[in-house]
């Protein structure tokens, strides 16, 4: 194996593959049924997970070529699916233990969360804790494979897209996805193989892949973890693609605000996080998404007037109050843009009643589902993430170009000050932000995290402060106001 790493190594190689494809193209024309029986060998097999990173590179690098080739209409359905089943026995294999171990032992005391810290290779600034959790990973040799197969997968993307095959192998790969990724545990990475390929041709896939998950979270067939799963990809995929347009950012948020008004409508009971939690659920993926897209929605007139006419006030304030339920770094941040937009009014204020935020997540659906929420964490894998940096927003570029929140508008706002006053200015979404965990609980705190899930001092804030925040919000009756 070392030998093909070298040049002459890799040109025989080349010489050889062309060789064995050739003649699989020459067995189908004489045998056309042939290549239905190659492909469930192919699949069987396939390299274990343990098996050493060459031998299984070379393997999928074959069944991508298998499925380009002359062959690729009859096996091509069944060599990607398998692929994709393979990354994701490798993402849910990569220890995380280790490291709950280590970061359980005092790292969140730290205040790193303002430093930023240089890739040794030269890449840009990031944030303290994705810097440490990537280092972390090297020498991790499943994370090593993982991260080079799906370097791979993104070359192959790549080269469907240029021969114009990739809206049918996004097909394929999406019914993939809602197959396997969509419910898998604990999958951290898997998931950016289908963002590169919506990143590849967005008006195509990259709008596909927001319908259909819009479509699975609004189809009450589906199950309720399914769909929450689905809001939550939604969510964190529509506020860190740069490039989904704001206009489908607004129509998809818009049929969101409907559906949780027509549920608002549908059911007049109390707050109730386990028997509501598709509710709460689509109610925090709402005010997530305006966090990452606020600013781009008020910066078009067309679309800020339509997120002004959006209903959110009659779902903020019912009964089931998912101002309480939600994640309370969510609702701060979102009512503190909502503020500096000048997008609400605020009239009343409610206590935390000091419930802690781990069991309201608990009852939120689980331990369990908490990878799941926002699936599209900055990837640790550093080959991948450098595909995937040119279209991924960053939360610290979003928060620094929107630094001066004066800059929503030049005039003023009805809002008091002093409703917000008891919030804490450091409250907000962070890409490197931790939670603190319990003693005995099997939960990585960054890795098996949200990426918006809550530091240590914001916990205690809440906890100990009893930290206010408006109960009631309504929009600006004046919207040229904005």
């Amino acid at each position: 194996m070392d030998s093909l790493k070298q040049e002459s190594g890799i040109e025989k190689k080349n010489k050889v593959l062309s060789r064995v494809h050739a003649a699989f193209e020459a067995i189908a024309v004489l045998v056309p049924l042939a290549p239905l029986r190659l492909s469930p060998i192919v699949v069987q097999r396939m390299p274990l997970t343990y098996s050493k990173g060459p031998e299984i590179l070379m393997y999928v690098e074959n069944m991508l070529k298998l499925e380009s080739g002359a062959i690729g209409e009859i096996v091509g359905v069944t060599m990607l699916p398998a692929i994709v089943d393979r990354l994701i026995e490798l993402d849910v294999e990569i220890g995380w233990d280790g490291l709950l171990q280590e970061d359980a032992k005092g790292i969140f005391e730290m205040e790193l969360e303002d430093a930023e810290f240089a890739d040794g290779d030269g890449d840009d600034n990031m944030p303290a804790a994705e810097y440490l959790n990537r280092k972390s990973l090297e020498g991790n040799t499943i994370a090593e494979k993982l991260d080079s197969l799906i370097e791979l997968t993104f070359l192959h993307l790549e080269s469907c897209q240029s021969s114009g095959r990739l809206s049918e192998v996004f097909d394929v790969l999406v019914r993939s996805f809602q197959r396997t990724i969509l419910n898998a545990y604990k999958s951290k990475f898997n998931q950016f193989v289908v963002f590169y390929a919506c990143a590849l041709d967005p008006e195509d896939c990259g709008e596909k892949f927001a319908m259909v998950l819009t479509e699975m979270f609004l189809s009450n067939v589906n199950p309720p973890n399914t769909r929450m799963s689905a809001v939550a990809y939604l969510a964190s995929y529509l506020s860190r693609a740069k490039f989904v347009s704001a206009a489908l950012v607004a129509s998809i948020l818009q049929r969101l605000v409907d559906w949780c008004l027509n549920y608002c409508k549908s059911h007049d009971s109390i707050m109730n996080p386990r028997a509501h939690q598709v509710f709460y659920s689509g109610c925090q993926a709402l005010m997530y998404l305006l966090c990452f897209r606020l600013r781009s929605l008020m910066d078009a007139p067309r679309l800020k007037m339509q997120l002004l006419n959006m209903p959110m006030e009659p779902i903020l304030q019912h009964k089931l109050n998912p101002l309480k339920v939600c994640l309370p770094t969510v609702v701060v941040e979102f009512l503190r843009q909502a503020k500096a937009a000048k997008l609400f009014m605020t009239s009343e204020s409610f206590a935390f009643d000091d419930m802690l935020e781990s069991d309201l997540l608990r009852a939120f659906g689980g331990i369990d589902r908490l990878d799941m929420f926002f699936p599209f964490d900055p990837c640790l894998l550093k080959k991948s993430e450098s595909y995937i940096r040119p279209h991924f927003a960053r939360w610290s570029k979003i928060k620094c170009d929107g630094a001066d929140d004066d800059e929503f508008s030049e005039s003023g706002s009805d809002a008091s000050d002093d409703e917000f006053a008891d919030m804490n200015e450091n409250d907000t979404i962070e890409d490197d932000m931790t939670v603190s965990v319990q003693a005995g609980l099997d939960f990585n705190p960054d890795l098996n995290r949200m990426s918006i899930t809550p530091k240590n001092k914001s916990l205690l804030h809440f906890q100990q402060q009893n930290a206010r925040m408006p109960a009631r919000i309504r929009p600006s009756t004046s919207p040229e106001s904005l």
